[in-house]
């Protein structure tokens, strides 16, 4: 298998403390450019990085012929824009979630991405390639849980820097959008199909302008989820399970690279504890995404889940206006 050759729009923190060190992890990838609006910037985070490449404009990356697939993990309003350039330019586009800024948005990234099926184009869930929610889903189709009745999702973190992108309204800020989507994501993927309907409410923050607080409930008949994500709370995060016969609850859901991750199934009086092991999910997303380029196979995870995730934090933001449910 070769190796693909990745180019990183952007100097992010993600990129920095997360996609790249996977990329050097992985025996199917390569960093060979890495790109910024301030090509001194670019160079001295290549310089860190380890990266061949800076260069002073994404267009110039793009037009890299040693550049397979690029990673976006700029603000949430220049996910679509700059990965349909990179579609363009002939290039694979792993883009960081949520995909776009609404449903609306994403559209013209979903038909230019049709439109090219030789290049493989996916939004980051990273979580869905750790082996613990494989796991998940085989304790799940199992039936020792049971019909699923409910999944309960916590996500939280606290961050009020006035200057850190999540806490600015106009490029897709907030919190539900930010980690708020992984709780749709996996009560989703849990229930293997999408809501019927969704409520919600939101707490937005008077100085910057974003939702700090979101909370949301998702009738997915039979059965519900519902959530609670903070950019103003202590850091936690949890997935709960509960089924007529047993539950499952996820310790570290979400994010965890520095220990092994441990489920808790109970039936009845029993307890079980389940430890899947240490992984990296970031190296397990590359090296499935570089898979699915050697291999010519479709994105590992397809837009269209990308696009059921979005419609249904658009409806979260439409029942929080009109505090009613919103049917899908």
């Amino acid at each position: 298998m070769k190796k693909i050759r990745w180019g990183i729009v952007s100097t992010a923190k993600i990129a920095r403390e997360w996609l790249i060190p996977a990329l050097h992890a992985s025996q199917h990838a390569e960093v060979v450019a890495v790109a910024s609006r301030d090509l001194a910037k670019a160079e001295a985070f290549a310089e860190k990085a380890g990266i061949p490449k800076a260069y002073g404009s994404y267009e110039a990356l793009l037009a890299d012929p040693n550049v397979d697939a690029i990673y976006n993990p700029l603000p949430n309003d220049q996910h679509v824009p700059v990965s349909m350039q990179a579609i363009k330019a002939g290039k694979h586009v792993l883009c960081e979630k949520p995909l776009g800024m609404d449903a609306a948005n994403i559209q013209p990234l979903l038909e230019l991405a049709a439109a090219n099926p030789q290049l493989v184009v996916m939004e980051a869930f990273m979580y869905r390639f750790h082996p613990q929610w494989v796991k998940v889903r085989e304790i799940i189709e199992s039936g020792d849980l049971g019909q699923i009745n409910a999944v309960e999702a916590d996500f939280t973190y606290f961050n009020r820097d006035e200057n850190n992108v999540r806490n600015k309204p106009g490029i897709g800020g907030g919190g539900l959008l930010d980690i708020g989507c992984y709780c749709i994501s996996a009560a989703r993927f849990i229930f293997g199909r999408e809501p019927k309907r969704v409520t919600g409410m939101l707490d937005i923050d008077p100085q910057f302008g974003v939702d700090r607080h979101a909370t949301g409930l998702l009738d997915f008949g039979p059965g519900m989820a519902t959530f609670y994500c903070s950019t103003q709370s202590d850091s936690s995060q949890w997935v709960k399970i509960s089924g007529e016969k047993g539950s499952l609850i996820v310790e570290n859901p979400f994010y965890r690279r520095d220990m092994p991750s441990r489920l808790l199934l109970r039936n009845g009086d029993t307890d079980k504890e389940i430890v899947v092991g240490h992984y990296n999910h970031y190296v397990q997303q590359v090296d499935a995404f570089c898979a699915a380029i050697n291999e010519s196979l479709p994105a590992p995870t397809p837009l269209s889940d990308a696009l059921g995730n979005i419609k249904v934090i658009d409806a979260v933001f439409k029942a929080a206006e009109t505090g009613a449910w919103v049917e899908l």
